[in-house]
């Protein structure tokens, strides 16, 4: 069974600074050693709503990317969407301000030993992990490609910044107000052909990673995707994240994102049963 991960630490950390950036917030935070621990696709289970607040359980945010090398020494970039009453009280945490945190947690990406062509894919404030991602493959001498989607202009995170840590980058609106109108899967076999494309790294809303999925199935690409299901402990004991994944022998058993995960085998997730209780396991 899997266990949480082992460099995982609580830590009261503070907040460098608080951004906003289009429809997001991009929160730094001064975290010391953690940084040495994490990698692409690990998250961080953040205590919110202050000492008072009947909010008791934790929130977990994508890490995007991290520095050691900054003159606060470690630091934890976050991007995060305003949505429910936990992340807009996040997003109003002004400079100096201190969260009590778990990090880093989850399963990360796997990084290629050799140099592949790789394609990154993320769908609105999900693609944020991606980016740290990119500098890691391209260190690696990898080929990275990029692929931006969202429902508008406003919600694609960082453009500019998409464009400089990638070696192409095209982005998908569905209502055409940025880059090219339509989904980023409408045209995803011919850029895996033309660009011979070996692993696709996803982050983004399930129905994306689900449709990439179904997609590469008849052909040999790997999808390694980060899936996006509420977590409400972060640690494996409240088991309200669970997916259904397809084990070696063909059966299917139930596994906890937040610890099997949220990197998973896209070819694994048993996409038709999310959301639902499989009649045997």
């Amino acid at each position: 069974m899997a266990t949480i991960n082992k460099s995982a630490v609580q830590q009261i950390v503070t907040v460098l600074s608080n951004k906003r950036v289009g429809a997001y917030h991009q929160i730094l935070l001064n975290v010391g050693d953690i940084v040495k621990s994490c990698r692409p696709g690990n998250f961080v289970a953040i205590s919110v709503g202050g000492d008072a607040s009947k909010m008791i359980l934790r929130r977990a945010f994508a890490i995007s990317r991290t520095s050691d090398s900054s003159q606060y020494g470690g630091t934890m970039e976050l991007i995060v969407a305003p949505h429910g009453a936990g992340s807009r009280w996040l997003c109003a945490q002004s400079e100096g301000s201190e969260l009590d945190i778990v990090a880093p947690l989850g399963t990360a990406f796997g990084i290629p030993t050799e140099p592949i062509n790789a394609l990154l894919i993320g769908g609105g404030y999900g693609s944020a992990p991606l980016f740290g991602l990119a500098d890691l493959l391209k260190s690696r001498g990898c080929k990275v490609d990029m692929l931006l989607g969202a429902s508008v202009g406003s919600k694609i995170y960082a453009p500019m910044e998409g464009k400089r840590s990638v070696n192409s980058l095209k982005i998908y609106t569905e209502d055409g107000s940025m880059g090219e109108t339509g989904r980023v899967t409408q045209s995803l076999l011919e850029i895996i052909e033309n660009r011979n494309i070996d692993v696709i790294y996803s982050c983004g809303p399930m129905g994306m990673l689900q449709a990439i999925t179904e997609l590469v199935s008849a052909t040999e690409v790997i999808h390694q995707c980060a899936v996006e299901e509420s977590m409400a402990c972060g640690i494996g004991i409240c088991m309200t994240c669970v997916l259904p994944v397809t084990k070696a022998d063909g059966t299917t058993s139930m596994l906890r994102s937040c610890i099997d995960g949220p990197v998973m085998d896209g070819s694994s997730v048993r996409w038709d049963l999310v959301g639902k209780v499989p009649d045997s396991l």
